[in-house]
C-alpha cells in the first residue's frame, strides 16, 4: 500500500506577536509541523505497522524559503515516514485551501497513492477544507472527522465519533481520509529515528515538475487579524450567600441575553 501523509509547515503559535493594528508579526516565529498533521503522519505509520508492507511518503507544499529549512525536513523524516516529497515555490505562501488542494492533487498524481491522510485542519487558518477538496479533485472517496482507521485488502474501515453515536464506514481505495486530533498521540522521535532521518530520501519538486495547472481563483485572502480585545469589567462579587449569587446572575444576565 502506498500512503501519502500530507503535512503543512506553520509558524510556532507562541512566537506570533500582534501589532497595534491587530495584524500578525511572524518575523520571530519558527516553522513547525502543524500539530494536526502530526496525527495524520502517526496514523500513516500505525497503518504501516499493521499491514507490514506499506510505503509512507510525507508530502508538503509551501514556500521554498520555508521548506528549505533542514531542521523541518529532518523533523518530518524522523517521524517514521519512508521518504519526503516537497513542492517548493514561494508563490505558494499564504495559499487558500482550494489552491493548496490543487497543488497536493497534482503531486499525489505524480507520486501515486492508495491512501492519502490529512489532518482535520491546519495549525494556522484551520479551514478544514483541504482533505475534502483533495478527494474531489482526485475523483476518489473522501471523508473527514475520522477517529479510527483499520486497513483491509483494498479497503479501509474508518470510524467517526459523532455526537451520540460512532459511525463505521468502509471505503474502497484509493481514498482521502482526514483524521481528528484524538485519533492518536503522535510519538516523539527517538535518537535512533532522528539519526536515521538523514539517510532517507527527499524529493523537491517544482510546480512545473508535477504538471500543476493553476485553477481559476475562487477566493482571495483580504486580511488576517487578531480578534478585537475588550477590556475586562473586573467586577468581583466576593461571597456565596443567596444575595451574592443573585447579584452574580444579574451581572451576567445582559451578556447572556445579548
Amino acid at each position: 500500500m502506498n500512503i501519502i501523509a500530507c503535512c503543512k509547515i506553520v509558524p510556532e503559535d507562541q512566537d506570533i506577536a500582534v501589532k497595534p493594528d491587530r495584524t500578525l508579526d511572524l518575523s520571530k516565529a519558527e516553522p513547525k509541523i502543524s500539530q494536526y498533521d502530526l496525527n495524520a503522519i502517526e496514523a500513516a505509520i500505525q497503518i504501516k505497522e499493521q499491514s507490514g508492507n506499506a510505503n509512507v511518503v510525507a508530502l508538503s507544499a509551501g514556500a521554498a524559503k520555508t521548506l528549505g529549512n533542514s531542521k523541518i525536513r529532518k523533523d518530518i523524516l524522523s517521524r517514521g515516514v519512508d521518504s519526503l516529497t516537497l513542492v517548493a515555490d514561494d508563490s505558494l505562501e499564504g495559499r487558500l485551501p482550494a489552491d493548496t488542494a490543487s497543488v497536493l492533487a497534482a503531486a499525489a498524481r505524480k507520486t501515486g497513492f492508495d491512501l492519502i491522510l490529512c489532518g482535520e485542519g491546519s495549525g494556522d487558518i484551520y479551514a478544514q477544507q483541504v482533505g475534502i477538496l483533495l478527494g474531489e479533485m482526485l475523483g476518489v472517496a473522501s471523508i473527514n472527522g475520522v477517529s479510527r482507521i483499520t486497513a483491509g485488502d483494498g479497503t479501509v474501515l474508518v470510524e467517526r465519533t459523532l455526537e451520540d453515536e460512532i459511525e463505521t464506514l468502509e471505503l474502497a481505495l484509493p481514498a482521502v481520509v482526514s483524521v481528528t486530533a484524538d485519533i492518536n498521540t503522535p510519538r516523539i522521535p527517538s535518537l535512533k529515528t532522528i539519526l536515521a532521518a538523514g539517510k532517507k530520501p527527499t524529493v523537491t519538486e517544482t510546480l512545473d515538475g508535477i504538471g500543476y495547472q493553476a485553477p481559476a481563483p475562487v477566493a482571495a485572502m483580504t486580511s488576517v487579524k487578531a480578534p478585537e480585545q475588550s477590556d475586562r469589567k473586573k467586577k468581583i462579587i466576593d461571597g456565596d450567600s443567596d444575595a451574592d449569587i443573585k447579584a452574580f446572575i444579574e451581572s451576567i444576565r445582559p451578556e447572556l441575553t445579548a
